[in-house]
């Protein structure tokens, strides 16, 4: 299902399936779910900021409502996300979040993908951290505290 372009909405750039599967569960804790989208995978760390670069960009600058999170491994480098927020320009700054685990979704402990990223979206929904406090999640606090603020109303408010 697409979302309504017409109303502030949300897109989800996954890295590989893990990660569009942390996504699908996210969803599954949205209340407006005609506001958010889990695109196709992009197969790659880096095919995640080329596909956001030739495909998103543009897009995004035309339509002031769209917000997009780029869902990558970081492969045990801290320095990735440094390296992701490189490449959104100044003007989408706060529009764009980079999100993802610090080595890579298969090294979380649990449950299936989706049962994480259905928790991940019930503490953004709810604001708690037990699940982003992981100690391969809370690297994201910052990016998680930006995104809480504006998805919020948009993804969460039932009214």
């Amino acid at each position: 299902m697409s979302v309504n372009s017409e109303r502030p909405h949300v897109f989800v750039l996954p890295e590989d399936d893990a990660n569009r599967q942390l996504a699908n569960g996210f969803i599954l804790a949205v209340h407006n779910t005609r506001q958010i989208q889990a695109l196709r995978t992009a197969g790659g760390w880096m095919r995640v900021l080329d596909r956001f670069q030739s495909e998103h960009i543009r897009a995004m600058e035309a339509n002031p409502k769209s917000l997009m999170v780029l869902l990558i491994d970081f492969d045990g480098r801290k320095e990735g996300l440094g390296e992701a927020k490189a490449v959104i320009p100044g003007q989408l700054i706060d529009r764009v979040f980079v999100l993802g685990v610090l080595t890579e979704p298969e090294d979380l402990d649990g449950s299936s993908f989706e049962q994480i990223g259905r928790a991940m979206g019930e503490e953004c929904r709810d604001g708690g951290d037990a699940i982003w406090g992981h100690e391969l999640l809370r690297h994201n606090a910052g990016e998680i505290d930006r995104l809480r603020e504006r998805i919020w109303p948009i993804l969460f408010q039932t009214s």
